[in-house]
C-alpha cells in the first residue's frame, strides 16, 4: 500500500480509475500494478504498454558554459551530441562511484537531462555545486512524464502524434499531441522500441486517456517496468548501481566516451581509466538460475567453502524465459559466460551460471534497420 506521506502524482486518479494497486515508491504513491504483473508484462512486449514515469526527475541546463560545466561530472563528449540526440551517461562522484545514472539530451541552446525519482533532489543538489557560474539549472516541476514501450507504441502514438514514426532509436523532438505540446523521444527502459512523452501536467490527464483509447495500449505498472528491465539487463539505480560502484564494475564501460578516456578529465576519472585498462576486482553480470524459486535482490554469491565473494542485486522469474533470472556482482574471476556459481538465500543454495544480457534480445528501431 502506499503511504500517507508519500506525493501524489498528477495521474493519482486516473490511476485509481483504471484499477491500479498503488504502492510507495521513491516517495511518491505509484501504481504497481492493474491486472496483473505477469499480464501487463507479456502485454509490453505483444503490443503497447503505457507507464506514469512522472516521480522522474526533469531538468533543463542552460547558459553559457553547460556543455563544458556537464562534462565535469559526466564522462560523455557532449561536444558530438547533436541536436535532439539522447545518450545515456552516469553523474559521477569524485572517487569515480556512480551518483545517478540518466539521459541527456542537446535540446536548442540547453540541454534536457532525466535523472532518477529517488535521486533527483540529491543530484540537483550536486549539480548546483558542481557547475560553474551562469549555468542554470531548471527543474520542470510543471511537466509529467509518461512512457509508452511495445512493438505497437510508434503506431499507436502516430495516429495522435503524426511525424513520430520519423524518429529513430535516442532521438527526440517537439510533437502536437492531439493539441498538446510534448516532447517525445523514442528511447525507454524496457528494451523494446517506444518513446518518452514530456507533456505538461495540466494535461497529462487527457494525453493518457487519448493514448488509452488506442486499441494497441494498456496502463502498465511498477511491477512490470520491473521485470522488463531485468529481461533487458537495464540496472536500476539503488539496487543495481550505487555510490560504491564505478562505471566499470557495473559494465557500463561504453558510458565513457572515447575522447573522455583519453583525455580525463571527469570525477574519478584516474580509476575509471585505471580499471578500464587493468580490470576491476568485481563485475556486474547476469545470472540464469537453476529449478524454478527466483533469487531475489540481496542474495549471496558465495564460494566452495560458502564464503560471501559477490551479491544479487536484482532478481526475479522472467515470463518470457518461463525461468528465474537474475543481475549479481561476482569476482572478475567468475564473470565469463558459462561460469557456474553458487547463490545462498534464507539458508537454501542455488546454482546458476553466468549468461549474456540482455537476457530477452533488445528491439530497439535503429536508424537504417530493419522496420
Amino acid at each position: 500500500m502506499s503511504d500517507a506521506a508519500d506525493k501524489i502524482l498528477p495521474l493519482n486518479d486516473w490511476h485509481v480509475t483504471q484499477g491500479a494497486r498503488m504502492v510507495s515508491f521513491a516517495g511518491y504513491a505509484m501504481p504497481i500494478q492493474y491486472e496483473g504483473i505477469m499480464a501487463e508484462h507479456k502485454w509490453t512486449r505483444e503490443s503497447a504498454g503505457l507507464f506514469d514515469v512522472s516521480h522522474m526527475g526533469q531538468l533543463i541546463i542552460a547558459g553559457e558554459g553547460a556543455e563544458k560545466g556537464l562534462e565535469t561530472v559526466l564522462p560523455a563528449d557532449l561536444s558530438i551530441l547533436k541536436e535532439g540526440r539522447l545518450r545515456y551517461s552516469l553523474l559521477l562522484a569524485q572517487d569515480g562511484g556512480i551518483i545517478d545514472d540518466l539521459m541527456v539530451t542537446r535540446r536548442g541552446d540547453h540541454f534536457y537531462m532525466v535523472v532518477n525519482g529517488a535521486t533527483k533532489e540529491g543530484d540537483i543538489e550536486y549539480l548546483q555545486q558542481m557547475l560553474p557560474p551562469g549555468v542554470v539549472l531548471d527543474h520542470m516541476k510543471e511537466q509529467a512524464l509518461l512512457a509508452l514501450q511495445g512493438p505497437k507504441a510508434v503506431e499507436a502514438l502516430a495516429r495522435i502524434a503524426p511525424g513520430v514514426e520519423e524518429l529513430s532509436f535516442m532521438q527526440g523532438g517537439a510533437f502536437e499531441l492531439g493539441g498538446v505540446t510534448a516532447w517525445i523521444s523514442r528511447s525507454g527502459y524496457t528494451g523494446e522500441d517506444g518513446l518518452e512523452i514530456s507533456v505538461p501536467a495540466s494535461r497529462v490527464t487527457e494525453v493518457a486517456d487519448m493514448l488509452l483509447e488506442q486499441p494497441e495500449v494498456k496502463p502498465i505498472g511498477l511491477g512490470a517496468r520491473d521485470s522488463l528491465r531485468l529481461e533487458a539487463g537495464l540496472p536500476l539505480y539503488g539496487h543495481d548501481l550505487d555510490t560504491n560502484v564505478t562505471p566499470i564494475e557495473a559494465d557500463l564501460g561504453f558510458a565513457i566516451s572515447k575522447r573522455r578516456r583519453a583525455e580525463g578529465g571527469f570525477p574519478g576519472a584516474t580509476r575509471i581509466i585505471g580499471e578500464l585498462d587493468g580490470g576491476t576486482i568485481t563485475k556486474r553480470v547476469g545470472l540464469a538460475v537453476e529449478g524454478r524459486q527466483p533469487v531475489r535482490e540481496g542474495a549471496m554469491v558465495v564460494d566452495g567453502e560458502g564464503n560471501e565473494v559477490g551479491r544479487v542485486t536484482s532478481g526475479g522469474f522472467s515470463p518470457m524465459l518461463e525461468a528465474p533470472i537474475a543481475m549479481a556482482y561476482v569476482p572478475a574471476a567468475s564473470a565469463a559466460g558459462g561460469t557456474a556459481v553458487s547463490l545462498a538465500q534464507r539458508g537454501k543454495i542455488y546454482q546458476a551460471k553466468v549468461v549474456p544480457m540482455p537476457f530477452v534480445p533488445h528491439r530497439y528501431h535503429r536508424k537504417g534497420a530493419g522496420k
